[in-house]
């Protein structure tokens, strides 16, 4: 607390930060661990400055939601009964969303912590941050942190959840609006909601939504640190072996986002296997909808380290220009010296430094060459467009056997 007060303090008056302020920002670098939420489950003793307690939050959030949906759906006979075509118990969709996708949803902040929390240090370890632009990095630092921090934000996102959210995406596209359900049951006005579904509707998806969209307003506060960051002079150099000129530990941030990947997923399957067995729709009705979220996710993801492509442009141009004039000149030399008569009578080709010397600048020409735009992997895409499609997999049985699907891989392997 101490430490937060100094910072408040000098930045309300302008006064540079010191060194042991930069230190300390740069430890406490973390996406997760601020604003009103954060504070009210610290309050609660469900948390801790290490997102301890994560089984009791992921427990009490859980139950909130799913809780009551089960007990007043018991109460209306709604639970197990035929008087409804969408019973309680065989939603999946609700059962999905919230025994599922939200604990997943929790469980990531702990992930995106861990993973994310040396970023800050490692830009200053390798020396990617100029010495004089340090200042700056941290500035940029105690901006994601205000954003983080920022009760107005989160009360937006309270306000966008219930205003556009609830009234309009979960009533108008979501809900099922022509079929009896334990949540509702069509109406000439609309949907008339249950009171199982009042709960469900203004309780327990708006906790829902409110996880969820507070995760892509991090991804902005992660996108706009990074931009941030990529405005600074930085010291790339192009030989880095990463390909990507000392910023090759950023291509491994992507995997934080991994389980809100698996959430999305989730909430996929879910959706569609209510509608496919309670519809009529079928699997492939959804080709559109799975390839325009998979696309979307990946673009969230990938996309704040875009903003280090003019920077890495830049240099591959420098490098390809300063190490092609080098090896103009060492080939000119090498060439003079062993096939123009240059070299000394007494000096043996075999053993010579020369030759190793001409492999390894070729070596380096063609890592400046090689070098990419953006610290993205193929690997990684694969890996996350996977983890958005593997909780949608099972639904595949719907439309063929196991045996078929079995013998169907086993040709394609064999």
């Amino acid at each position: 607390m101490d430490g937060d007060l100094r910072r408040r303090t000098k930045g309300a008056d302008h006064t540079p930060p010191s060194a042991d302020d930069i230190l300390l920002d740069v430890q406490n670098f973390s996406l997760v661990l601020g604003g009103p939420l954060y504070q009210l489950l610290r309050r609660a003793h469900m948390t801790d400055d290490a997102l301890a307690l994560l089984r009791q939050r992921i427990l009490v959030i859980s139950l909130i939601a799913w809780l009551p949906l089960l007990v007043l759906s018991a109460i209306e006979g709604h639970l197990f009964g035929h008087a409804v075509a969408l019973p309680f118990v065989f939603d999946l969709e609700v059962h999905i969303r919230f025994l599922v996708a939200m604990p997943v949803l929790i469980m990531a902040e702990l992930v995106v912590h861990q993973r994310l929390r040396p970023i800050a240090r490692t830009f200053l370890d390798r020396q990617i941050i100029p010495e004089a632009a340090v200042v700056r990095f941290d500035e940029a630092i105690r901006t994601a942190f205000r954003l983080r921090n920022s009760v107005v934000a989160e009360l937006l996102l309270i306000a966008l959840v219930y205003g556009v959210g609830i009234i309009v995406i979960w009533r108008q596209y979501i809900a099922l609006q022509t079929t009896a359900t334990w949540y509702g049951a069509p109406a000439p006005g609309g949907l008339a909601l249950s009171p199982a579904g009042y709960w469900y509707g203004y309780v327990s998806v708006p906790i829902f939504q409110f996880l969820l969209i507070r995760w892509y307003f991090r991804m902005f506060i992660w996108t706009r640190f990074l931009w941030q960051v990529s405005c600074i002079p930085l010291n790339l150099v192009p030989t880095h072996p990463d390909r990507v000129g000392g910023l090759g530990f950023l291509a491994n941030t992507v995997y934080a986002f991994m389980p809100l990947l698996i959430a999305h997923g989730a909430m996929l399957a879910a959706q569609f296997a209510n509608r496919i067995f309670f519809a009529g729709a079928k699997l492939t009705d959804f080709k559109i909808e799975t390839a325009s979220t998979v696309l979307f996710l990946l673009c969230l993801v990938f996309g704040p380290l875009l903003v280090f492509a003019s920077q890495l442009a830049q240099a591959k141009r420098t490098g390809l220009r300063e190490y092609g004039t080098l090896a103009e000149r060492y080939v000119q030399e090498f060439d003079d010296k062993w096939l123009r008569g240059g070299a000394p009578a007494d000096e043996p080709l075999v053993g010579s430094g020369d030759i190793q010397s001409l492999a390894d600048l070729a070596n380096s020409y063609d890592i400046v060459r090689t070098m990419r735009l953006a610290p993205i992997t193929r690997d990684a895409v694969v890996s996350l467009a996977g983890s958005v499609l593997i909780p949608i997999a099972p639904l595949a049985l719907t439309m063929m056997s196991l045996d078929d699907i079995l013998k169907r891989l086993f040709g394609l392997m064999f």
